[in-house]
């Protein structure tokens, strides 16, 4: 048994509609920031470790200068699960202050 439910395609697309600025790959959300300064950028994945931990659910982060790229799937059941979803969610709310697409 899965560690969390994988969506189905239909569920992935209505589940997009809730965190519109990331595109679905493959098994993957993924959405790029771009920060004003490097701090900013280390600042926000920072902020994104901590919900990490407090969720048990660790995006993959690329930190390239001023832009993060954050990849969710949930690797335990092989695809992409609410989990995705929400820490997407949860994602794009911690940017906000500090980032844009």
């Amino acid at each position: 048994m899965p560690y969390a439910p994988l969506l189905s395609e239909p569920e992935i697309a209505a589940s997009l509609a809730s965190v519109p600025e990331w595109r679905h790959k493959g098994d993957e959300l993924v959405r790029t920031f771009r920060c004003d300064t490097f701090r900013a950028a280390i600042a926000l994945v920072s902020r994104v470790a901590d919900a990490a931990e407090a969720a048990d659910h660790h995006p993959d982060i690329e930190i390239n200068w001023r832009r993060v790229t954050f990849r969710l799937t949930t690797k335990a059941s092989h695809g992409l699960t609410a989990k995705d979803v929400a820490m997407a969610a949860t994602i794009d709310r911690l940017a906000r202050p500090t980032a844009s697409a």
